[in-house]
């Protein structure tokens, strides 16, 4: 069984996926007129200032709190697992290709979210619901590709938003504390239950302070090590460059080996395209899609441009790839090989907190997917489900449950990416209409300037 579900894994996540996820960023790329680049510095401003939306905005949680729940949900185990395995099997050279597909990600990103708002629906609690269901549904007149999607969802949430989460909890922290699994299950129960089951306006406040802190610790150690070794990072971050043309991989890949693992973890790492994010950003107090949109966008950037490379630059640095460890022991090898004891602590901390907040996250996805599927009414069936499914993941073996979960993910993007390319008209509609506000917005914070001045 686990054979036959790994060969399923292989192909879903194989090249075909792959070129259709980056190819939609591509063509979102050129079709916006490259936007991520454009607007960038006003989408950071957008993302980490005080919110100024419209008084009657409709929504349940800030732009800025919107933001985290969705990095709590794509900053997880992958970016310190996964980016090991990609340098390990594709080389240094997969980092750059993390990079490219993290860049035109930001496209698929914005345009996720700008249709996650416009097609929201208020549910009967009055709270907002939207996200690729919805938008297929209400927009592409594809209802089918709304189930579709919500079941590939709300079975991917137990996999790989809870049981692969909890069981990389504590396996890190019954080999660096030797704390027993069972009292981690039991812990992180309790814990994720308290977040969850107070639904996404209490998820939102966790996590807007949550996360800022968990990416911190980390981000802080890896540049701690880069500055420690200046005059090694310019040499590195041209090995990176180089390699990503030779295919010199340490696990004897080719050129395709390289770019495949590289785009995959880089995918993987961010979600961009896979239709997950968009369901947060649907919840967000805003006046138009196009303002939540490019606040989305900046998670790509977050998540992979800046949390992943701090992973990968620190193993290549740190020439121990190929030598033994592998997954989230190399990524601690590395740490602990510029700062001792403290190093490795930086990386199991960074596992806990990063699967901790994935949990809450995908609670989230889970839940509303659940929800378009049998109603508001199940949601909290659904959420008692999913906090006890924490316990089962921090004890079980998971191998064919992380199969299962790989392939349920893989999946959901077929349909998301055709809501996408389907809908991409309106995502460049609703980006003019909105670029002309923020136009003017930003000629009136001038003048108001310099009559202040």
């Amino acid at each position: 069984m686990e054979d036959v579900i790994g060969k399923i894994s292989d192909f879903v996540w194989g090249p075909i996926t792959l070129i259709l996820i980056v190819g939609t960023g591509l063509y979102l790329t050129f079709r916006l007129g490259f936007l991520q680049f454009r607007t960038l510095p006003y989408a950071l401003k957008l993302a980490f200032s005080p919110a100024k939306q419209d008084k009657n905005s409709k929504g349940d949680i800030t732009h800025y709190q919107a933001l985290t729940t969705a990095m709590a949900a794509t900053i997880g185990t992958g970016n310190i697992v996964g980016v090991a395995t990609a340098v390990v099997l594709g080389g240094p050279g997969a980092i750059f290709w993390m990079w490219i597909s993290a860049l035109f990600g930001m496209a698929t990103k914005y345009a996720e979210a700008i249709l996650a708002v416009k097609y929201r629906v208020e549910n009967s609690k009055g709270e907002m619901s939207g996200g690729p269901m919805y938008y297929l549904e209400r927009g592409l007149n594809a209802k089918w590709l709304g189930v579709l999607f919500a079941i590939f969802g709300s079975v991917a949430a137990f996999g790989i938003g809870n049981m692969v989460q909890s069981n990389s909890v504590s396996d890190a922290l019954a080999r660096s504390f030797s704390i027993p699994s069972w009292a981690t299950g039991v812990i992180l129960t309790v814990l994720a239950g308290l977040v969850i089951l107070g639904g996404i306006k209490s998820i939102g406040k966790v996590t807007a302070l949550f996360v800022p802190i968990m990416a911190l610790i980390y981000v802080l150690g890896g540049a701690i090590i880069m500055i420690i070794n200046i005059d090694v990072v310019p040499g590195v971050i041209k090995l990176i460059f180089t390699d990503a043309f030779t295919g010199s991989a340490l696990g004897g890949g080719v050129l395709g080996t390289v770019i495949r693992y590289g785009v995959a973890r880089g995918v993987f790492s961010n979600e961009a395209g896979l239709g997950s994010a968009p369901i947060a950003a649907a919840a967000a107090k805003t006046d138009y899609p196009g303002r939540q949109a490019l606040v989305s966008m900046t998670q790509v950037l977050i998540d992979t441009i800046i949390v992943c490379s701090i992973t990968g630059i620190t193993i290549v640095m740190s020439g121990l790839a190929g030598t033994g460890p592998e997954g989230g022991d190399l990524t601690a090898a590395a740490f602990s090989h510029y700062l001792g004891d403290t190093g490795g602590m930086i990386v199991t901390i960074g596992i806990v907190l990063f699967a901790f907040s994935t949990l809450i996250g995908w609670s989230y996805y889970g839940e509303k997917c659940f929800a378009y599927l049998f109603s508001d009414k199940a949601i909290p069936y659904y959420r008692v489900v999913f906090v006890l499914a924490i316990a089962f993941g921090a004890v079980a073996k998971l191998n064919i449950v992380w199969g299962i979960s790989d392939i349920m993910n893989a999946l959901m993007a077929f349909p998301n990416l055709i809501g996408l390319l389907g809908l991409s008209g309106v995502v460049a509609y609703e980006t003019k209409r909105f670029l002309k506000v923020a136009k003017e917005e930003q000629r009136q914070e001038k003048e108001k300037k310099k009559a202040a001045a």
